[in-house]
């Protein structure tokens, strides 16, 4: 079975996706909270290659190991922020919807850290990434080449 490569997809895809992530990149967002964001997304979407290439960029932008690694158990580890660990919580949420389980209390802690502005921007950070995932995980690229600033 040969995948679809980058270069097959249909024209206009990749700049659409581009596109969006240069306005997150441009939001104001913190770049922190959108490694962690799509660290821990990538994680739930067992991605190799987006964890490899958010690894590489954190770690550039100043990330510790320490939190990186701690990252699928952020609930137990003091050293992720209020803010952070609301926003985590909300990734988590949209990664996995069920239909069943109520946003409120989700949504209710980001209330408290983020306004609504940055809620939209929070939610679209999980949306963006996990199209990033959904994309890669079909076209089958390979973990361990991504080199720091390549789609920057």
């Amino acid at each position: 079975m040969e995948r679809i490569k980058n270069d097959e997809l249909p024209d206009g895809m990749m700049q659409a996706l581009y596109a969006t992530q240069s306005f997150l990149n441009k939001s104001g967002l913190s770049k922190t909270l959108v490694n962690l964001i799509n660290m821990r997304v990538s994680q739930l979407n067992s991605c190799g290659f987006c964890l490899d290439m958010h690894s590489k960029e954190a770690v550039s932008a100043g990330e510790t190991m320490q939190r990186l690694i701690a990252l699928p158990a952020w609930r137990e580890a003091s050293f992720y922020t209020p803010a952070e660990r609301a926003a985590l919580a909300h990734a988590e949420f949209l990664t996995r919807l069920d239909g069943h389980t109520d946003i409120s209390p989700v949504y209710a802690e980001l209330e408290q850290h983020f306004s609504k502005e940055e809620i939209s921007l929070v939610t679209l950070a999980v949306m963006q990434i996990n199209s990033w995932n959904r994309l890669v995980r079909t076209t089958g690229r390979e973990a361990g080449s991504y080199q720091v600033g390549a789609h920057g």
